[in-house]
């Protein structure tokens, strides 16, 4: 597997455990908003597989609006902090230049922007400065209205050609090329078929040179999957053996890590994906 400075180097995909401090996440809002109940949470993904544990403060859920950065940083500090002290591998995820230096500084070893630096002018050099990996996720703008911009000729050929174009900006602001990870965005500016594409396409997004992170979790391509042409998708906490699955794919396609709600059965299946390709 791919390695990064400054995280451990593990021998199959890595298992990215999610802690949302929001009370308004489309998976899980408010269950975990309290920092004890946030923290609790955390401990109990690494002990069910998580080999990290990314904390946001601020839902990215289509349609969402901005949290502030004071409120944003009270939720989310406290609880890398908390975690980062019981020897927890953690990540953060935000878009905000300040609460990505505040959670480094707090213990963080990775910063996880689904803007790829675009939605903060300062996130980059931040994180050149703070010397952490940083995740460069395809986006094409904010949550509120991003639904619009799910407009593709190539969506696979589009996708990679501007994850290279971002990669470069990041690298010419200053951030090491070694320190960059890669993520597709699954349902950022996408539609269900899109997503779908993507996740048949991995092989052409290594062509990027990066390790590759695949946030699939509950996401609402895949209670599409679930519900065929005319039933209601399932609940997003009743989407976790499909997210298994695409954890699987990922695993056998040799992504980095994948980042999900639920850890256990996608810890056995990352596990299963080594070993069926080490057989092959």
């Amino acid at each position: 597997m791919s390695t990064l400075n400054g995280l451990p180097e593990w021998d199959r995909c890595a298992v990215m455990g999610v802690v949302n401090v929001t009370p308004d996440s489309f998976s899980d809002g408010g269950r975990w908003f309290d920092t004890t109940a946030a923290v609790k949470r955390g401990l109990d993904l690494v002990a069910d597989g998580a080999d990290l544990v990314d904390v946001g403060g601020e839902s990215t859920r289509p349609g969402a609006s901005r949290v502030d950065e004071e409120e944003e940083l009270r939720r989310v500090i406290p609880v890398v902090r908390g975690l980062a002290a019981e020897g927890v591998t953690v990540s953060v995820d935000t878009m905000r230049a300040s609460v990505a230096a505040r959670a480094v500084a707090a213990g963080a070893t990775l910063v996880n922007d689904v803007s790829g630096g675009l939605a903060d002018p300062e996130m980059v050099p931040a994180v050149a400065a703070a010397e952490v990996p940083f995740v460069v996720m395809h986006w094409r703008g904010f949550s509120a209205d991003m639904a619009g911009r799910a407009v593709y000729g190539d969506v696979v050929t589009e996708v990679v050609s501007e994850l290279r174009t971002r990669m470069e900006a990041v690298v010419a602001g200053g951030i090491a090329p070694e320190r960059i990870v890669i993520d597709p965005g699954l349902g950022f500016a996408k539609d269900a078929g899109h997503d779908l594409a993507l996740v048949a396409h991995l092989r052409e997004l290594h062509a990027l040179g990066r390790p590759l992170l695949i946030a699939a979790s509950r996401k609402r391509f895949l209670g599409h999957v679930l519900a065929g042409d005319e039933g209601a998708p399932p609940r997003a906490r009743e989407r976790d053996a499909a997210t298994a699955a695409v954890s699987a794919i990922a695993a056998y396609e040799g992504a980095w890590a994948v980042r999900v709600h639920e850890v256990r059965a996608t810890a056995d299946a990352v596990r299963v994906a080594r070993a069926v390709g080490a057989a092959r």
